[in-house]
Formats: structure tokens, C-alpha cells, sequence
């Protein structure tokens, strides 16, 4: 079972897209205060954490059946999506419109975050292929999002427009890494 830290790293990038649109939203605030970056946090923290959960089903569902090379799968998966971040966050499209804080459709705020999350669920596969307390995973990866996101709120309004796509590369690099060290240490490389 993986560690504090590695579901720590594993919440820090797979918060990268709530970060990008969090981001965008304190842009768009006319003001930031703390009450509406944190109701945003909530949000896309109870989504982050949501979804792995799915995944997790799904993938515990299907781990007799892929128990031999479990490993392979988490590797795929983990790059896909890393690699997906970075393609992404490349071309300019981390960012998902959103209203600002002060504006919230919450309804639009929730398919926002629903949308930023999606990636969770492939790595809830890989968590139950792992064997991993998906309790604990998914408090982890939430509380993580949630200070991510607060902080994208925070910081929208003065670095958003510049940090957006590096935070996007940085987590598909990290999520990609995470993958491949499951890989080595499946495959008694390291």
C-alpha cells in the first residue's frame, strides 16, 4: 500500500485541472475572499474525492481477472492520463471556463469539478488493483483538492494567466512518474 506521501503526490496532481480552473475563477473575481474560494475548494475536493471511489469499484470488480499484470495496467493508465495532462496543458487548454467566485452557478460549478475529476476514476483502478484503503485514498486525494483548489482561487487573480499550463505539465510528469515507479517495483527493477 502506498504511503502518505505517494497518495499526498497522487492527490497534488491529480488536482492540476481543479487548480487550472480554480485559477480561472479568482481571474474572473472582481474580489477574491477566502468564504468563496473555499466553498470552490469544497467543491472540486468532494468531486476529487468522489471518483476515485468509482474507479476503485471497478477496478476491485476486475482485479482476478488482471491480478498478473496489475502492474502493466497502472502504468498505462497513469502515463495515459499524465501524458494527457501534458498534451493538454501544452496546447493551452488546462483551463475550464468557469463562472467567478462571486458568480457561482453551483450547478456549473459542480460539472465543472465532475469534469476535472474525471481522471480520478482511472486511477481509482489502478488503486484497487493496488490494494490500497480507498477510505483513506480518497480523504487524502479530496483534502488535498480541496487546499489546492482554495489556493487557485487565492492566487487566480495575480499568476493565472502564467502558472495554469506549467501546473498541468508538472502533474502529468508526476502522475506519469508515480506509474512507472509502480512498473519498476512490480517488476523487481527497483
Amino acid at each position: 500500500m502506498p504511503g502518505i506521501l505517494t497518495l499526498g503526490a497522487l492527490g497534488a496532481s491529480l488536482s492540476v485541472d481543479a487548480f487550472a480552473a480554480a485559477l480561472g475563477k479568482g481571474a474572473q473575481a472582481p474580489r477574491t475572499r477566502w468564504r468563496d474560494a473555499l466553498r470552490v475548494g469544497a467543491v472540486f475536493g468532494f468531486f476529487e474525492a468522489l471518483t476515485p471511489a468509482a474507479g476503485w469499484l471497478l477496478g476491485y470488480l476486475v482485479n482476478d481477472w488482471i491480478a498478473d499484470w496489475d502492474h502493466w495496467v497502472s502504468f498505462v493508465l497513469l502515463a495515459v492520463i499524465g501524458g494527457h495532462m501534458i498534451v493538454q496543458s501544452v496546447r493551452g487548454n488546462a483551463e475550464i471556463e468557469a463562472p467567478a467566485p462571486s458568480e457561482t452557478n453551483y450547478f456549473r460549478l459542480m460539472l465543472t469539478a465532475l469534469a476535472t475529476s474525471i481522471d480520478a476514476a482511472a486511477v481509482g483502478v489502478t488503486l484497487a488493483l493496488m490494494d490500497v484503503n480507498i477510505a483513506v485514498a480518497c480523504i487524502v486525494i479530496g483534502g488535498v483538492t480541496c487546499l489546492v483548489a482554495t489556493g487557485g482561487v487565492m492566487l487566480g487573480k495575480r499568476v493565472g494567466p502564467y502558472l495554469g499550463n506549467y501546473a498541468g505539465i508538472v502533474g502529468g510528469v508526476v502522475l506519469a512518474g508515480i506509474g512507472t515507479a509502480i512498473l519498476l517495483q512490480h517488476t523487481g527493477i527497483i
